[in-house]
């Protein structure tokens, strides 16, 4: 989630914000097994699981032909079974949704449309004193245009090749693609700040240049919503350290239904969830600038679902943020954190967001 501001604050739109799900409490947390399963059962290399996703995809364009399914996943269902989650905008789809689909119950979630998002004892949005840390507001120079700015959350630390780079979302980075409100489009060498434009009034010279840009539109080709830009020396902490969580692991873990996670952003602060549904597919509308017209859709697939109750987990502003796991020392990368709503929180998968670099986490 991106966040923008004129007065009123508004997301930067990529369409997917997920509403309030609603309905009986059994469907208002799919993700919980009863007590005693385990993690082997809700992982995506467990038999049954592959099975579930299988008849996931095979149905998900069908389901989505119906302009008011906005996606799928596969998750847990009450009975601690692998279900299909079916996402609707009102209760006419999800009167059209059966209640199985071969032999796997579905657990349909009513939601609204999604937007792509662009208090705590520490500021995520207060400029730090060099070497920063990650997890805090930050974002493109330039990120000014049609009377808003923007941004969003610098979210950890990656390797590519001998150069440490800053990771967050292509849209938070990225976006701006056509040289209309601002007269100009981001390209290599651009600088990365800290804090965001919308935290220092849209003015950038009351911020930091931390890192320069290094274009790689991720977005419209590739499944995952992510960039990077190179640090400059002595403004980030090169042991890639973030805010409230410390230092990471190297390596990183595959999310399961069920697995508890935090994350650390410029909006929400530090905020704990859980996930609640794998191979989720996805569609969403990109803006091509700051608070600009519509540029392309993209429908992701293979993405995480978190639970995100009230936007507790996940609000404008966070876009950008790594998903970790709920430990307390080292925890390994899960996700990166792209658009979500009152309800649901979206994750490209780590592993993947770092084979689009050829990167690796900055850890120990």
């Amino acid at each position: 989630m991106k966040h923008s501001s004129n007065v009123l604050l508004v997301l930067l739109v990529v369409a997917l914000a997920f509403g309030s799900f609603v309905g009986c409490s059994k469907n208002e947390s799919p993700a919980a097994p009863p007590s005693g399963e385990t993690d082997l059962l809700m992982s995506m290399s467990n038999p049954l699981f592959q099975k579930a996703m299988a008849i996931q995809d095979k149905n998900t364009p069908k389901l989505m032909a119906n302009s008011d399914v906005i996606g799928t996943a596969t998750t847990i269902g009450g009975d601690g079974k692998p279900a299909i989650m079916v996402l609707v905008l009102n209760d006419k789809a999800a009167l059209g949704v059966p209640t199985k689909l071969d032999d796997v119950n579905t657990v349909v979630v009513l939601t609204d449309r999604i937007v792509a998002m662009g208090t705590t004892a520490v500021s995520h949005k207060a400029k730090q004193t060099p070497p920063i840390q990650l997890g805090t507001s930050g974002g493109w120079r330039y990120d000014l245009a049609n009377g808003y700015c923007c941004g969003g959350t610098l979210g950890a630390l990656i390797n590519v090749g001998t150069q440490k780079r800053i990771l967050s979302n292509y849209h938070v980075f990225e976006a701006d693609i056509v040289s209309g409100g601002n007269g100009r489009v981001c390209a290599t060498g651009d600088y990365i700040i800290q804090p965001a434009l919308i935290d220092v009034a849209c003015a950038a010279t009351s911020a930091q240049n931390v890192a320069t840009l290094v274009k790689t539109s991720s977005l419209p080709g590739s499944n995952v919503d992510c960039s990077s830009a190179t640090i400059i020396t002595g403004m980030v902490a090169t042991n890639g350290a973030i805010l409230e969580i410390g230092t990471i692991s190297a390596t990183t873990v595959a999310a399961t239904v069920g697995q508890l996670v935090k994350k650390s952003g410029r909006t929400t602060g530090l905020t704990r969830s859980k996930v609640s549904g794998l191979n989720a597919t996805i569609s969403v509308t990109y803006e091509n600038e700051c608070a600009g017209g519509t540029a392309f859709t993209k429908t992701f697939t293979g993405q995480i679902l978190i639970a995100n109750s009230r936007s507790k987990f996940l609000a404008g502003g966070d876009s950008g943020s790594l998903l970790v796991q709920d430990v307390t020392t080292n925890p390994k990368a899960v996700g990166l954190l792209f658009a979500g709503s009152t309800s649901i929180a979206v994750a490209n998968p780590i592993n993947a967001v770092l084979s689009f670099f050829g990167a690796t986490m900055v850890g120990i």
